[in-house]
């Protein structure tokens, strides 16, 4: 199999030629920007070449029962969502990635997972879009599901290629591409608090929504809970970029948490998870995704998605779609990608998340968006020589 790889190009960066699953599967880092565990991948090809377009990723559901749905729902996602933009694939690349349980082999996950791919390559050629490539990636090696020969393709596998010494590898570094580590790495960033702080946290969020509830149901108290959460993100931002100055080095991610979440009451968290459940709100608070805002939006954001613990859970789908937004506009694809699954897990029909999600996996300049939001921005300004609050 010849592809053209998509990550790296432009006029002054190499176009990778990949050869057969061995190179494929050593690319699929590179193709996501980290290592993925416990996940489909899907890539759409196009042209004569298979140049490397869209692509989308979801945890691989623990239940065989479920794959059928999935299947469907992935296949339509990635390819009717390239057509609706122009670009309907001429084919897909299909990675399966799960590493083996205890006692468990390779062979046996991917034997395991065979209907899984199955499902998959049906939904795709059901859409007129067959799969060039299904590949099993776990324990250090790899399997094609749809290669027969035993000589390129051998039934124990294949072993992966040493990290850094393959071809994508060398062209990844002359292009400036790094990888990240596994989802898992990164969803734990987002992942709700446990233990006597989670509980303590659960009676906070109570107490706020006993005071901020029918203050929002009154109709008029809306718009002021709406102000009074801005200005509360806002206080709480300025700590936080108080709190690291632009020439420290970054520290380990834990630790930078830990110490994010210092800074944050249990009060104060609980309120804003509550105001940010209104999508004014929410759309507001989207607008700090650049320049100096940025950094401190995105550790908040991250902040919050910690503290929705317990029965609110859900109210995790706001802070993780705008810890997804701003990751992306600030060039993190690989964390938007999974703030954004997480914050479909927690609620699949939050519009917000999906649009992104859609937005994200397929590639789409993220200056448009941004550029919407500045407009919205620009539009509550106060006209020069009046008074008003500085956004």
């Amino acid at each position: 199999m010849n592809n053209h790889h998509g990550l790296i190009s432009g006029a002054d960066r190499p176009r990778v030629t990949l050869r057969g699953p061995a190179e494929l599967a050593d690319a699929l880092p590179y193709v996501l920007g980290y290592h993925p565990s416990d996940s489909i991948v899907m890539v759409a090809l196009h042209g004569s070449r298979g140049a490397f377009g869209g692509r989308v990723r979801l945890g691989i559901p623990r239940a065989p029962a479920e794959w059928p749905a999935v299947a469907r729902q992935l296949a339509r996602c990635l390819i009717e969502g390239s057509a609706q933009r122009g670009h309907q694939p001429d084919g897909v690349a299909l990675f399966l990635c799960r590493d083996p349980g205890a006692g468990e082999t390779g062979r046996a996950v991917m034997e395991r997972l065979r209907p899984l791919s199955h499902a998959l390559r049906t939904a795709c050629g059901a859409l007129d879009v067959p799969v060039y490539e299904s590949l099993c990636l776990s324990g250090g090696r790899f399997w094609s599901y749809c290669c027969p020969d035993p000589r390129c393709c051998p039934p124990e596998g294949s072993p992966s290629a040493v990290a850094g010494t393959s071809v994508m590898a060398a062209a990844a570094a002359y292009a400036g591409v790094t990888v990240s580590g596994s989802p898992r790495a990164l969803e734990e960033r987002l992942m709700p608090w446990t233990g006597p702080g989670a509980r303590a946290q659960e009676r906070a969020l109570d107490r706020a929504a006993a005071e901020l509830i029918p203050r929002i149901l009154a109709g008029e108290g809306r718009a002021r809970v709406g102000e009074e959460t801005l200005a509360l993100a806002r206080s709480v931002m300025a700590r936080l970029a108080a709190a690291s100055g632009p020439s420290r080095p970054s520290p380990d991610p834990a630790r930078a948490d830990a110490a994010d979440d210092a800074l944050l009451t249990q009060d104060e968290a609980a309120t804003l998870i509550l105001g940010l459940q209104s999508r004014t709100t929410r759309d507001r608070a989207a607008e700090w995704m650049e320049g100096p805002e940025g950094e401190p939006a995105l550790r908040l954001w991250r902040a919050l998605s910690r503290r929705c613990v317990g029965s609110y859970a859900e109210h995790a789908a706001a802070p993780l779609t705008l810890a997804g937004w701003v990751a992306w506009s600030t060039g993190d694809q690989p964390a938007a990608r999974v703030a954004l699954g997480l914050a479909l897990s927690r609620d699949p029909g939050y519009v917000f998340a999906v649009l992104l999600h859609q937005a994200c996996n397929a590639g789409l300049d993220v200056e448009a968006v941004r550029q919407v939001l500045r407009t919205e921005r620009e539009s509550r300004a106060p006209a020069p020589g009046a008074s008003g609050e500085s956004r």
